[in-house]
């Protein structure tokens, strides 16, 4: 088969420029730094962690709690409001970048993915889309939140979801792929 039959040919596939935002060296830094100090820290030490991301450019509001078993691909692109949660292994996939609003929970082994490749362009080119999640929100277990969508204030995505389109604010979600089913107003 000649080259320009593949599908995908990753012996062509290349990073963007600056695509981590930080130099290869700050990025080890940050594994070594996040395996050592952070994942092993006991769960109480939600002010240590808030720390650490600080110190690698996160914006982290006040009282934040982030447990220890979270996942933090580039923290330089995340940013929580006051009072948020982060629950046990979340996964904070930020290639690009990720906001989280002020009183927003993220409960457990959810994903919020910024990143995926063009599956059309034999190179696989990367690509970032940032996400944001409103003030409010309950992102519930097990969820996945595809690249590029907005979750909208006081919204409610159910358990084991999957989320391929924005979510309108004040609303409950559920399913793969999740639907609005109600109102979260009383």
């Amino acid at each position: 088969m000649g080259e320009n039959n593949h599908v995908q040919n990753l012996r062509i596939y290349k990073n963007p420029d600056n695509f981590r935002g930080r130099s290869k060296l700050i990025v080890q830094l940050w594994w070594i730094v996040y395996g050592v100090f952070f994942k092993p820290s006991p769960q109480f030490f939600y002010g240590w962690r808030r720390f650490l991301l600080r110190a690698f450019g996160a914006k982290i509001g006040k009282k934040v709690i982030i447990r220890s078993s979270a996942q933090f691909t580039y923290p330089w692109k995340v940013e929580i409001g006051d009072y948020s949660w982060i629950g046990d292994e979340v996964v904070l996939y930020s290639l690009g970048v990720i906001k989280i609003g002020s009183n927003a929970v993220i409960s457990q082994r959810s994903y919020l993915c910024t990143g995926s490749h063009d599956y059309l362009n034999p190179a696989f080119s990367i690509y970032e889309k940032p996400i944001t999640v409103g003030d409010e929100c309950w992102i519930a277990t097990d969820v996945f939140v595809s690249p590029g969508l907005n979750i909208g204030k006081g919204a409610v995505v159910g358990a084991r979801s999957t989320v391929i389109n924005d979510i309108e604010e004040y609303s409950v979600n559920v399913g793969s792929p999740s639907k609005f089913i109600k109102s979260r107003r009383v």
